[in-house]
């Protein structure tokens, strides 16, 4: 995989989960979309992996809040993230 195709299918898998995320984590996912898309490939890692860990918590917020819907869509989304992640072998599989 050419390092513009990985940073374009991470930088779309943020976008996915900057769409699903709460108001409180928006600028979390914003941010680290932005880093992805200007910064060096060598970034990605760490990018992600923070990235997963904003997923995390917005997750449990939702549940937290017992918004089954606003889960769901997250975890779906940081799904996408750790499996594209894992492919390209960004992050380890778990």
């Amino acid at each position: 995989m050419t390092q513009d195709y990985l940073i374009g299918e991470v930088s779309i898998c943020l976008q996915r989960l900057e769409a699903a995320a709460g108001h409180e984590a928006v600028g979390d996912v914003m941010r680290l979309r932005h880093e992805v898309e200007a910064g060096p490939p060598a970034g990605l890692t760490a990018a992600v992996a923070r990235a997963l860990a904003v997923a995390d918590g917005m997750c449990w917020a939702s549940l937290g809040r017992g918004d089954a819907e606003a889960f769901m869509c997250q975890a779906q989304a940081s799904e996408d993230l750790r499996q594209f992640a894992t492919y390209a072998r960004l992050i380890a599989d778990f």
